[in-house]
């Protein structure tokens, strides 16, 4: 997850009614989830400021799990979503939970935007978290999840000492309220990601796993990434990338299958470890196609059926 995910959202919900007029075209899974032999669900990025009208496009395109980004926390669109939830059977698993203020996806100025590390913005976006725990207690979503920044590697230092004191009172004030927070994986080191949660240790705090950042932050291969980490996966961005050879920059993200994530190998592991989550198609590339979203669910899906 990264960019500007309200733009993303969007043009995702014109793509999902423009599909929803083609009777022509297929929902995106294939509905043979059951022969997955595992407990996997697909799952997809959505707005969620009209639950009503989404919830009933992406169940029509055949996903019944979804994370949401929702613009302002009301109780109105709370109780909507709940609603809405129950009447298409399609579940939120995760409320993205970022902002306010710039987040700049690169390696200069980075490490001053994103998240809760830079001093600038912790303030107001604490708020916001808070906001969002609470949002999500009155919507039925039983996570947050977000970008936290890039935590220091070393445990040592203030920002990382200072990260851990206020993510410790975040997450006993979730706890409280029945609600886990997950990590998006990308601006730090798998071993730091996990450090963190140790030293916060509230005991709701886990992870979703972007297979894909984990390569184009240059930060580990995707599947030593998950093994370091797979205790607190919850939720796994199915995304491909490239490494980055420029300094300044992230490693290009590419379609899956086309990156540097070894798919196969992935699925093989997450079956070994029996992992029971959701994985959510992300795609931030130009074209944002049917014929991608069917490509990628129906590879993923292949995959789960055959590797023993």
């Amino acid at each position: 997850m990264k960019r500007n995910k309200i733009l993303v959202t969007s043009i995702l919900i014109l793509v999902f009614s423009h599909l929803i007029k083609a009777e022509d075209k297929q929902p995106y899974q294939n509905q043979n989830i059951g022969k997955l032999k595992s407990d996997v669900t697909f799952g997809v990025i959505i707005g969620g400021n009209n639950p009503e009208k989404e919830f009933k496009e992406i169940k029509e395109l055949g996903f019944s799990h979804c994370q949401l980004n929702v613009t302002e926390y009301t109780p109105e669109l709370a109780q909507s979503i709940r609603s809405s939830s129950k009447k298409y059977k399609v579940f939120p698993t995760t409320l993205i939970c970022m902002g306010p203020g710039k987040y700049i996806w690169n390696f200069i100025e980075g490490p001053s935007t994103i998240g809760l590390i830079p001093r600038e913005f912790r303030t107001e976006r604490i708020k916001r978290l808070y906001a969002g725990i609470d949002f999500c207690k009155q919507a039925g979503i039983p996570a947050v999840h977000a970008h936290f920044g890039f935590i220091p590697e070393n445990p040592q230092d203030t920002l990382y000492i200072e990260f851990v004191k206020l993510m410790k009172e975040l997450g006993e004030y979730a706890l409280r309220q029945g609600i886990d927070i997950y990590f998006e994986t990308g601006q730090e080191t798998p071993i730091t990601l996990l450090r963190a949660i140790t030293d916060i240790g509230t005991g709701n705090l886990f992870i979703n796993c972007d297979l894909a950042n984990l390569v184009m932050y240059g930060k580990s291969n995707s599947l030593d990434g998950l093994k370091t980490l797979h205790k607190y996966v919850r939720e796994i961005h199915a995304k491909d990338g490239l490494y980055p050879i420029n300094p300044y920059q992230l490693g290009k993200e590419m379609p899956i299958p086309e990156g540097e994530v070894n798919f196969p190998e992935i699925v093989k592991y997450l079956k070994e470890i029996h992992f029971k989550g959701t994985i959510t198609i992300e795609y931030e590339l130009a074209e944002k196609n049917y014929d991608y979203i069917v490509k990628t669910t129906n590879y993923l899906e292949k995959l789960f059926q055959t590797i023993e």
